[in-house]
């Protein structure tokens, strides 16, 4: 029998499909754990779960799964557009704002292109310009921050996009407004600049990149539902840019990308701020406390922006799977080229406790 590797386009015979969490399902099914012992601070997830307007906009809106979804996404679009001062037209919904990348590849990358990115960004970038045939440029990111002036350096006639995440995932950090514009003076305007800004609403005092949609630069500004607002089983994001990138963008969604009761979800967390303000604030005490255990254990970590922390703990396999086998789910970091790191989501006070004193024990002894 024929592999159909051997036939598939040639950019995917390498390629390393993307490994999310580990589903609490799957640990118990495996280790025997019961499920209700299993807490999982691996994929960034809102420990208070999803916004309590959302869940009960699908509850209302459950009867109507037959029928369609607004295919355009009117409400939802209507609402973010008002919520940051721009048009509808500046905005695009996703399938997660994963699927924003997908859509500035289909529109913008053919082989032998480029893309730039921080040697330790979310590894998405690389793999989505992998399928469109393109090349990623990684730039040393010392003490894991985007080294803007050296990703400006890096942009030759093949440079189609940069990747800047903003928070960044893995590592937590943040790029200045001072060093964003000095990146964006240097920049040529033939280049999509990506702002990945999954993680803005935990930021005390963000940066604006909006500021250059609404200039009109070829700037795509990424956000998503899944982290603050903790819709992150519902795949709904969103890509704001000026509407010129923007209708560009939109000829390469698919037809209802956005299903029916993510859009009204998505349009009733958008307006749940005392879910949002709950949630900024055990993430603000859970790193405090996280990063402050770490100084107590001397263990190197990276300040984080984030809901998460990046923490060295020396053998990042084995921690690991030392802790999945006391029921407590990180992630494991050699994907990202740092095998003695773990990265920790912010849990539940109760949950950050656990995690901590079961690190303890798998560390200490």
């Amino acid at each position: 029998m024929l592999d159909p590797c051997e036939f598939s386009n040639q950019q995917l015979r390498d390629l390393v499909p993307y490994e999310p969490g580990k589903p609490i399902e799957d640990v118990a099914r495996e280790l025997g754990i019961d499920p209700d012992d299993i807490i999982k601070l691996a994929s960034n997830e809102n420990p208070l779960g999803p916004s309590p307007k959302a869940v009960e906009a699908m509850k209302s809106n459950a009867d109507q799964v037959n029928v369609y979804p607004d295919g355009g996404g009117w409400k939802l679009r209507n609402a973010i557009a008002e919520k940051f001062s721009l048009s509808m037209d500046n905005v695009v919904l996703g399938n997660g704002s994963n699927e924003i990348i997908e859509f500035i590849g289909h529109a913008f990358l053919s082989p032998g292109d480029q893309i730039i990115a921080a040697e330790h960004a979310f590894v998405v970038y690389k793999l989505m310009a992998t399928l469109f045939g393109a090349e990623t440029i990684e730039i040393p990111d010392p003490g894991f921050i985007h080294d803007l002036e050296a990703m400006a350096d890096a942009v030759t006639e093949r440079t189609k996009e940069i990747f800047i995440a903003n928070p960044n995932n893995p590592t937590g950090t943040l790029v200045t407004q001072e060093q964003i514009d000095r990146f964006m003076d240097r920049v040529p305007d033939r280049v999509i600049v990506v702002f990945d800004e999954a993680y803005y609403e935990f930021l005390d005092s963000p940066p604006d990149a909006l500021k250059y949609v609404r200039e009109g630069r070829n700037v795509v500004v990424m956000r998503t539902f899944s982290k603050i607002q903790g819709l992150a089983g519902l795949r709904i994001g969103y890509g704001l840019a000026p509407s010129g990138l923007a209708s560009v963008l939109q000829k390469t969604r698919q037809p209802f990308n956005a299903n029916h009761l993510a859009q009204e979800a998505a349009l009733a967390a958008l307006a749940d701020e005392e879910h949002q303000f709950q949630t900024k604030r055990i993430t603000d005490e859970g790193r405090q406390f996280l990063q402050k255990s770490f100084d107590e254990m001397e263990l190197e970590y990276i300040p984080s922006y984030a809901n998460f922390v990046l923490v060295k703990v020396g053998d990042g396999d084995e921690v690991f799977d030392a802790l999945l086998r006391k029921g407590v789910i990180v992630r494991a970091m050699r994907s990202y080229k740092l095998p003695e790191w773990v990265r920790i989501s912010i849990g539940t006070k109760e949950e950050n406790h656990r995690c901590l004193e079961l690190l303890k024990e798998v560390i200490l002894g």
